[in-house]
């Protein structure tokens, strides 16, 4: 395999605002994936912007580590070490064995362009990996992989996401750009449980109630499954005209959830999502917002602004500071429980 030269040493640190110093240290490291100075790039030209992975420090900065990457769009990592972790990139599924500091390329030559990456936390020797063609299944930590895909259309197979339910190992759903399929035999079969016209963006199991899950799809709004993923409806009072983008669950409050939206910037629900409300004011005028998260130590919530920067909100999106990574495209988050030493 090719390994990636340790970069950190060769990079300046960079140093963005921090939001709130003094608050408690966290428990959980906070990484983002992503690229810097997004706005006006060309194709082709010397491009300095730092890319590929962000981490929180202690004072609420974000600074960049590791290999400066073109395209890291989002990571998982092992519950027994927090130290190893998975990406899906460009150029395939990376994986690191030292929080990011390094890389490697786990899988071979024909595979491209993931776009999603998930270990499944009761077989954490497992990893699953969504595909533009299809969905490929590590066994051994990365080391090997296979494509499992009976029950997946011939056409229609792209994947975006694979999420692995907490509860059970080898069960697993994957939004395609058919509809949501689920598998409860580790990939060896899928079965679609609901079709959709465009592409299933993500897929979310509430930290709270394993039976719920929530979809944010391309053009059929958000979707509610209330028992495990089997069967599917429309999350009423949730725009469907335009896409949506990705769901979060705030794991403190099971009540507060989040959809980032292109069009409809950042919707909240503070009710289980009974009721939804735009929580734009305070965000640039575009409130193109790509992704959302909910911090898992404080509740704060996230929302990254294409193009624009990253911001934070103390109130659930009523009022908006900037948090820094000014012209930034944030492709993920994930909250990571802090190593131990």
């Amino acid at each position: 395999m090719n390994r990636f030269p340790r970069l950190l040493a060769l990079l300046p640190l960079l140093v963005l605002p921090a939001f709130a110093a003094g608050a408690a240290t966290p428990a959980h490291d906070l990484y983002l994936f992503g690229t810097l100075n997004s706005r006006g790039r060309v194709a082709g030209s010397r491009d300095t912007a730092l890319n590929g992975l962000f981490r929180r420090a202690a004072d609420g900065s974000f600074a960049h580590c590791g290999v400066n990457y073109p395209a890291m769009l989002a990571g998982s990592f092992d519950p027994r070490d927090v130290r190893v972790g998975y990406v899906a990139a460009l150029s395939g599924v990376l994986s690191t064995t030292d929080g990011g500091q390094t890389w490697r390329i786990a899988t071979g030559w024909d595979v491209t362009e993931p776009k999603g990456v998930c270990v499944d936390p009761s077989a954490p020797d497992t990893v699953y990996a969504a595909l533009p063609d299809g969905v490929l299944v590590s066994a051994d930590r990365g080391r090997t992989w296979a494509r499992r895909e009976h029950g997946l259309p011939a056409r229609g197979k792209y994947t975006q996401v694979v999420t692995v339910d907490r509860t059970r190992a080898g069960r697993v759903l994957a939004g395609c750009e058919t509809g949501i399929y689920l598998t409860e035999d580790g990939a060896r079969s899928w079965r679609v449980v609901q079709p959709t016209r465009e592409t299933v963006n993500d897929l979310q199991q509430s930290p709270h109630d394993p039976q719920l899950w929530l979809a944010a799809t391309q053009s059929a709004g958000a979707l509610v499954s209330r028992d495990g993923g089997r069967t599917w409806q429309a999350l009423p009072g949730v725009p469907s005209a335009r896409a949506l983008y990705n769901v979060a669950f705030d794991p403190a409050r099971p009540a507060r959830i989040a959809l980032a939206s292109w069009t409809y910037g950042l919707l909240t629900s503070e009710d289980g999502g009974a009721t939804w409300t735009e929580r734009n004011a305070g965000l640039p005028a575009s409130h193109q917002v790509w992704r959302t998260a909910i911090d898992p130590d404080d509740g704060r919530l996230y929302a990254a602004v294409e193009s624009e920067a990253l911001y934070l909100s103390g109130d659930f999106g009523r009022t908006w500071q900037n948090a820094g990574l000014p012209g930034s495209r944030i492709q993920s988050f994930a909250f990571v429980p802090k190593a131990q030493p």
